[in-house]
């Protein structure tokens, strides 16, 4: 069976800044390189410039942006043309039939009218391939600028084009070169190197440091190969890259296809297309971050960049990763398919540790610092109790859990927020963070996920320790209204209390969403309510509530508000992390046939269209979601070395190759799992 066939590269891209599906990008990429390509459709609508309904064509974008809300960073265009050289987006346009844009995981094909040009791409790990044809006369191939600092060099004796750009949506701490080098099989006519100003002017006298540095090169033939290669490091090691990856456009498609299809195959589902179609979109998704940010010298070892110092250090890095979002689906996933490329993810987020001094939170490539907690902590417990990291890996991770728990950062981007006021009261107050409520469960999670590395290193007394601080989410709880509310830091809730209030106290949702993140104990939670029957009649009464919200402490409606009230699941907000557990609670309990009952109702909100998703698609998270759901198990506590299990929703299910049997429930180890 061929898997590639189901996967619809575009899946979630129907999406605007105001309404998501998705908010993915249709990218062509080896799994977790450090290079994907999409088409630039329209540049001008900032970190939306792809959506599927577009009919114009503004170049092939060499793009490493993990989330809309991210942004993108080190990306450049370019793009075959004929005749007169076009550089600004507005001129050089053009009209394309999507229909007609071929676009897969290991491949890209077009073709266009007014340039008379085609191209067929494929990926290796840091650039592509690319196969031009020209019908029109005078081709051309344009590196297009951006508005950062860069440099170019056109080197027709090499037949290369290399260049430098710092092209990033949002400025990090210090600068981040993209050395780039573009070979063509072809000579090619030294014809225009230029800079551009803000107005869009064009200089033909070049200058090597000046803004939105490009070239526009006149090719000798109307069939060429062009090669790219990239580096974060020099130039010297972008040429190391390219002669690595350097084969033919067959032989580079064929490893780009291999690589799709071993993943692909990791796991083997009977249906209908529209269900396989769903599936290995979301299993494609699952794999392509986090990207790679090391490179191999030419000895063959793994070094990296640390891009706010500008230093290159030894090792292994990857970037690209929301950890608020992917420690619930992502990394539970890999654990059971991919566990050898979670042991190197791992180790390269411990190395963000050691070059800076704190474990990553948003890593892009820098820190990014957004969502609250950290919750890295749940991703190295769960590598930990799974076996997946060895001693000294878990050594690692406890040293760096714990500074991140109990050493404030003097930098607002690393590390939990109030790490002294959480210490001494049990909250995070309120009157000294936003979002307090998501900040206090967070590290309450986190601290149980410290116990459970420390339990795996058999340091039982420090495992006592933070599994006791793990307990910290009852202070919260209001017993008067039944949800999780801020506290002061005199231990006052806040007057004028609304459940569908978002914001404020909140994450990108209201009590409703927010109040049932405790993970690390389910039972101890439903005690708060009056035990699991008076727990579970709050779930269904979270199921049963219309949608509605107020905009509360944001001011105004954002996009996750606008994707809850679009569907029928009552405060069950499957459009956005927070919900994911929800309908899993029944099968924790002693219901799974419940659980299974709302997981296909929740199913009928995705599809493997272009606008399949019900809101945010984070770096596989969601797609890992759909997956868990396939299959009838939950990673309902990350950390924990177990599933949460009800009937999966097919039968004939393989997973390694190996019959998935299913399981009652309530819940199978993962060493059961295993065995399957």
């Amino acid at each position: 069976m061929r898997f590639l066939p189901f996967v619809n590269v575009k899946h979630g891209t129907a999406s605007v800044a105001r309404f998501s599906r998705g908010n993915t990008l249709p990218l062509t990429a080896l799994p977790h390189a450090m290079a994907a390509f999409a088409p630039q459709t329209e540049g001008s609508r900032g970190s939306w410039w792809y959506h599927p309904d577009d009919r114009s064509f503004e170049g092939i974008r060499l793009t490493h942006q993990p989330s809309p809300w991210v942004g993108d960073f080190s990306h450049l265009c370019f793009m075959p043309q004929s005749g007169e050289p076009q550089v600004r987006p507005e001129k050089r346009w053009c009209s394309f039939r999507p229909e007609e844009l071929s676009l897969a995981p290991h491949r890209m094909k077009g073709f266009l009218r007014r340039y008379g040009a085609s191209f067929d791409l494929t990926p290796t790990d840091s650039g592509c391939v690319a196969e031009l044809r020209f019908e029109g006369e005078t081709p051309r191939f344009a590196v297009l600028p951006f508005d950062f600092e860069g440099e170019i060099e056109i080197l027709p004796e090499a037949r290369q084009i290399r260049g430098m750009t710092t092209a990033r949506t949002f400025v990090p701490k210090g600068k981040l070169p993209l050395y780039f080098l573009f070979e063509f099989d072809a000579d090619f006519v030294p014809a225009e190197s230029f800079t551009t100003d803000a107005e869009g002017n064009l200089y033909e006298d070049f200058a090597l440091t000046a803004r939105g540095a490009g070239a526009n090169v006149a090719l000798t033939r109307k069939e060429v190969t062009v090669r790219l290669a990239t580096s974060y490091i020099s130039y010297d090691q972008a040429e190391v890259n390219l002669q690595r990856e350097k084969q033919s456009f067959k032989r580079t498609l064929q490893a780009a296809e291999r690589a799709w299809e071993e993943v692909l195959s990791l796991i083997e589902i009977p249906g209908s297309e529209a269900q396989k179609k769903l599936f290995y979109s979301c299993l494609y998704r699952a794999f392509l971050y986090p990207t790679k940010f090391y490179e191999l010298d030419r000895a063959d070892k793994p070094f990296h960049l640390e891009p706010e110092s500008g230093v290159v250090k030894p090792g292994v890095m990857y970037v690209n990763n929301g950890f608020w979002d992917t420690y619930r689906t992502v990394w539970p996933l890999y654990a059971l398919i991919a566990p050898d490329k979670y042991r190197e993810m791992a180790e390269g987020f411990l190395n963000f540790y050691d070059d800076t001094g704190y474990l990553p939170r948003w890593p892009a490539p820098s820190e990014f610092g957004c969502m609250p907690g950290t919750l890295i902590e749940a991703v190295l417990a769960d590598a930990a109790v799974k076996g997946i990291l060895d001693r000294a890996g878990c050594e690692r991770a406890l040293e760096a859990c714990l500074k991140n728990a109990e050493v404030q950062s003097q930098d607002p981007l690393r590390g939990r927020k109030s790490v002294e006021a959480y210490r001494k009261l049990g909250w995070v107050p309120n009157d000294r963070e936003k979002e307090s409520v998501n900040e206090t469960l967070d590290c309450a999670y986190g601290d149980f996920c410290i116990g459970q590395i420390a339990a795996a290193l058999g340091r039982t007394e420090l495992a006592e320790k933070y599994h006791a601080y793990g307990q910290n989410y009852k202070n919260l709880f209001d017993p008067r209204t039944g949800f999780m509310r801020g506290r002061d830091s005199r231990g006052n809730f806040r007057p004028g209390f609304s459940p569908i209030a978002w914001g404020g106290e909140y994450t990108e949702g209201s009590a409703w969403q927010n109040s049932f993140a405790v993970p690390q104990d389910t039972e101890g939670l439903a005690a708060l309510y009056g035990g699991k029957e008076a727990f579970l009649r709050k779930i269904d009464e979270l199921f049963d509530a219309p949608p509605d919200f107020e905009v509360g402490g944001y001011g105004f409606e954002i996009h996750e508000m606008s994707e809850m009230a679009a569907q029928d699941f009552g405060q069950c907000a499957i459009s956005n992390q927070p919900s994911f557990h929800f309908p899993w609670f029944y099968a924790a309990l002693g219901q799974p046939q419940k659980t299974r009952e709302k997981l296909d109702l929740l199913l009928t909100a995705f599809s493997g269209e272009d606008g399949g998703f019900p809101g945010d698609e984070d770096n596989g998270t969601m797609a890992a979601w759909v997956i868990f759901a396939f299959l009838g198990i939950y990673p309902m506590c990350p950390g924990k070395p177990e599933y949460v299990c009800t009937s999966p929703l097919l039968e004939g299910i393989k997973v390694l190759g190996r019959p998935w049997k299913g399981f009652p429930g309530p819940a199978v180890s993962f060493d059961e799992l295993k065995k399957i």
